[in-house]
């Protein structure tokens, strides 16, 4: 779809199927917000569904909201709500703790998994928290070797017999490049590996067929497109052909069989619920909620296609401004973000010209070395404002108010 003017962008947004939902999100006037695939916007329901949270369930009843209000089954129900927008049946998927504790949980069940493996392989690129996670996980068991490849296409020629568990991002954080996950997942399998998928930057960004593709475990966060909050709580999924066996390494109370029976020796609980640890964040699960409340009325289908629709425009505008598209162009091979390069010598600049940019109410950020990054929500973002933003990045390009000293300084958050 070639759009050429903003009255088309215009005409765009008066049909589409999901604008009514922007209504939904509490975006402060002016604004362009292009970092929902960093933190997502503040859905306006979670305000007073927090409030009652505290005031009424915490403040009122106190103790026996545990009970009443539901919140020691937050983990497994939001999780289930979840769930469909993964492709995964119920009882796959819980709520619970950060990616990076559900990362080093999963990576270590996979690892038992497969005993007389030592070998877990992960793209060099990936989001550096599951690089970490999985140097720590081959520390504390030991004897395992962390194996990098640059990209998928180097993954057959890594996939030896001694291989465990294969990790990797469904969408890449810096390119916004997308994984064929079931043809990735089929080749894992081929080779006795199990495969992790880390969704973070694809959960509630396109459709996911976690069952479907035969998926052994994955993990993402809650504070990205989903828009449970700075600091949500993350979710976990195990395949159910798994949960009979599998064993994870944080073994809590939250995750026994019995909780309240107070025993000394630990037995896991029947099904995900195995994978929960300690006590979970409430007020945290109770903003996500919220969001998934919005997320309920959402075709993955409809957003899908709106997804693609607004990056292919963004792109298309930012060439014409003379940026280099890192993203890729094919739409089976891309997430919702769009990923783009200075042509100018210190490849740093692209850090700049974000900051002229948000100066201008045009919020993206910046990824080392040289990505300027920008994230497209298509719940509450517009063709107009894609259109807008567009112009505020030729102008800033043009003019170059960038170069000024103020936006060259770094914040320690870029």
């Amino acid at each position: 779809m070639t759009v050429l003017s903003r009255a088309e962008c215009a005409a765009l947004d008066a049909a589409d199927p999901l604008a009514d939902l922007r209504a939904e999100f509490a975006l402060p006037d002016g604004v362009i917000y292009l970092d929902g695939n960093s933190l997502g916007a503040l859905p306006r329901r979670t305000s007073e569904r927090v409030r009652d949270t505290i005031e009424r369930q915490w403040g009122e009843r106190l103790i026996r909201s545990w009970n009443e209000a539901g919140w020691w089954d937050l983990p497994t129900t939001l999780g289930d709500r979840l769930a469909r927008l993964l492709g995964a049946a119920p009882g796959q998927v819980a709520v619970c703790d950060s990616t990076s504790v559900n990362l080093f949980k999963v990576l270590t069940a996979a690892l038992r998994m497969r005993p007389g493996r030592t070998a877990v392989v992960a793209e060099s690129g990936s989001f550096p928290t599951d690089l970490y996670i999985a140097e720590g996980v081959a520390g504390a068991v030991g004897g395992v070797d962390r194996r990098l490849v640059s990209d998928a296409s180097e993954l057959p020629g890594a996939l030896g017999d001694d291989v465990a568990v294969v990790l990797l991002n469904h969408v890449d954080y810096r390119t916004g490049r997308l994984h064929d996950m079931a043809a990735v997942t089929r080749l894992i399998h081929d080779h006795g590996a199990l495969a992790v998928w880390d969704l973070c930057h694809s959960a509630g960004a396109l459709p996911i067929e976690l069952d479907a593709c035969g998926v052994d475990f994955a993990v993402g966060c809650g504070y990205k497109y989903l828009n449970g909050g700075p600091g949500a709580p993350a979710f976990v999924y195990a395949a159910a052909r798994h949960l009979g066996a599998v064993e994870q390494p944080l073994s809590g109370w939250w995750g026994h069989a019995e909780p309240f029976a107070f025993e000394t020796g630990y037995a896991p609980a029947p099904g995900i619920r195995r994978f929960l640890t300690g006590s979970q964040p409430i007020i945290g699960g109770t903003a996500l909620a919220a969001s998934l409340d919005v997320w309920d009325r959402v075709d993955m289908t409809a957003l899908r296609a709106k997804s693609l629709a607004l990056t292919d425009l963004f792109m298309r505008r930012a060439e014409q401004a003379g940026l280099d598209t890192v993203t890729p162009r094919e739409p089976e091979r891309r997430g919702s973000q769009v990923a783009l390069r200075v042509r100018t010598g210190d490849p740093g600049d692209g850090y700049a010209i974000v900051q002229a940019l948000i100066d201008r109410d045009v919020i993206g950020d910046f990824r080392a070395p040289d990505i300027m990054r920008f994230g497209f929500t298509p719940l509450y973002l517009r063709y107009v404002d894609v259109w807008d933003a567009a112009d505020a990045l030729t102008d800033v390009l043009t003019t170059e108010p960038w170069k000024d000293d103020r936006y060259t300084t770094r914040n320690p958050i870029t």
